[in-house]
């Protein structure tokens, strides 16, 4: 596991989690690009001005970030070439200290995070058509819940 530093974000922030959010979107074939580059820049800062995001930093690098609302996570983008070296991990397990249970949506074709979501401990609740997301692609939601003794 490469050493991560978490933070909250500032406002600066936006851009650079906006290309890294764009980045991970684009290389995902099969996502349709549904905003421009000024709209994930919009909207990372509207995460960021609510409050809801941190920053994973590595060797200096912004290396990714989650959204995250009180228990619902909105956002969990990586840089693709840092994937694999536990930043994810890193800050799904600081989620996971702060809550008793967490949720989030994730695109039925996004094998990859599926996994790591149930190695994480979630597990699937329901799947729908996409008819609620923008993207209108198939997805499933995932749900933790902390054991109890």
């Amino acid at each position: 596991m490469t050493a991560v530093h978490l933070r909250a974000a500032h406002p600066l922030d936006a851009g650079r989690l906006a290309a890294i959010m764009g980045d991970a979107n684009a290389r995902l074939g099969w996502l349709p690009k549904l905003y421009s580059g000024a709209q994930e820049i919009m909207f990372t800062g509207q995460l960021i001005d609510a409050g809801w995001v941190r920053v994973a930093e590595c060797d200096a690098e912004t290396a990714g970030f989650m959204a995250r609302r009180g228990n619902e996570i909105h956002a969990l983008y990586l840089r693709p070439h840092l994937q694999g070296r536990g930043i994810a991990r890193a800050l799904m397990q600081e989620a996971q200290r702060e809550a008793d249970t967490l949720g989030l949506w994730s695109y039925e074709q996004n094998a990859r995070a599926a996994r790591f979501y149930r190695k994480a401990g979630f597990h699937e609740v329901t799947r729908t058509d996409g008819a609620g997301n923008d993207a209108r692609l198939p997805d499933i939601r995932f749900e933790w819940h902390r054991e109890t003794a």
